[in-house]
């Protein structure tokens, strides 16, 4: 899986300006029938997502008045698709969120899914890419952000290198694995399932932990999101899908044998081993040492959003406050 950063274009803000509300009258259910709700996944399905999936599966959803309609982003991407009211919900990631509202988009993050950043730069273990400071004269696969090559250079410099000395090749959506045997020296990957997937075709990697050359970039990747017109609307609604949500991951957390079944019996094309594996390494960093699931810290927004100012990112400073929040989930009361 890898690692999605979506550009936030003047188009996406015309169109939340223009947005009418997306909630139905302030009421999840007239008549005992469902509220019909529209999630969107920020890539295809995998094990970031259990949760969701569980929480269909087990009548979470259901039990709290919700029809969850669970769709893929589309060329729009999720952002796009939630800010502008054709999705209620879905899934993004902090540096997301941040640029989105600084353009005018007011998408707000519900929940932190996986509390640590668990991305990494992986590279096949014989190229022998262990420090930062090896990567000069490698070639990056990368996908096109700007933000992938500020976050890059930020450890490299940390480590005394520069990644003027780093050739960056866009590949696209190149399988991993594919993409370092043929293209490239090493890519930006989610260990919590291509990191698996190495482990299960017993292909050897190295992997450098953005986390250990800078705390700022400990951020939060993935995160359930919304609209802020449909916090204003209906927040009813809003905190009756994040608390099915809450328990949908709670599941995963503590049964996480039968959440990837959910996962597989509703994604039949993954590949069930991988899931299973992959389930297994999160049931302890979905959580991490947080009060509880989906809590979002203050200071990771900050520091984050000023390490993204301090490095040309964004052109203004983030009001971390309205770009989160913790209201809708079961154990902020």
């Amino acid at each position: 899986m890898k690692k999605i950063l979506f550009p936030i274009i003047l188009a996406l803000f015309l169109a939340a300006c223009g947005n009418g509300d997306n909630a139905d009258d302030g009421s999840s259910a007239e008549n005992g029938a469902l509220e019909e709700i529209t999630f969107v996944l920020d890539w295809t399905p995998n094990t970031n997502h259990t949760g969701i999936y569980a929480a269909q599966a087990e009548g979470y959803y259901e039990e709290r008045g919700l029809d969850v309609n669970i769709v893929l982003p589309g060329e729009a991407g999720a952002e796009q698709t939630v800010a502008t009211g054709n999705g209620d919900f879905g899934i993004s990631a902090q540096e997301n969120v941040t640029q989105a509202r600084l353009q005018g988009v007011d998408i707000v993050s519900l929940a932190a899914i996986i509390q640590d950043n668990t991305s990494v730069l992986a590279s096949p273990e014989e190229y022998g890419l262990e420090t930062p400071s090896d990567l000069e004269g490698q070639t990056y696969g990368g996908y096109g952000s700007p933000i992938e090559e500020e976050t890059i250079a930020s450890i490299m410099q940390a480590d005394g290198a520069d990644i003027s000395e780093v050739d960056i090749l866009n590949i696209g959506d190149t399988d991993f694995f594919t993409a370092v045997q043929r293209d490239v020296d090493f890519a930006w990957i989610y260990y919590g399932w291509t990191g698996i997937e190495a482990e299960l075709r017993d292909f050897p990697l190295n992997t450098i932990d953005f986390t250990e050359y800078s705390d700022a970039l400990n951020f939060y990747t993935p995160v359930l999101m919304t609209n802020q017109n449909l916090i204003d609307s209906d927040p009813e609604t809003v905190r009756a899908f994040t608390e099915a949500t809450a328990e949908g991951y709670q599941f995963a957390m503590e049964q996480p044998e039968a959440a990837a079944e959910h996962l597989i019996e509703a994604e039949p094309d993954l590949d069930p081993e991988l899931v299973r594996a992959s389930q297994e390494w999160l049931v302890d960093v979905y959580q991490g040492d947080a009060p509880y699931w989906g809590y979002q810290a203050q200071d990771v927004w900050q520091n984050y959003s000023d390490w993204m100012y301090e490095n040309e990112l964004i052109e203004s400073e983030l009001d971390v406050e309205q770009a989160y929040t913790n209201e809708f989930l079961p154990g902020a009361e």
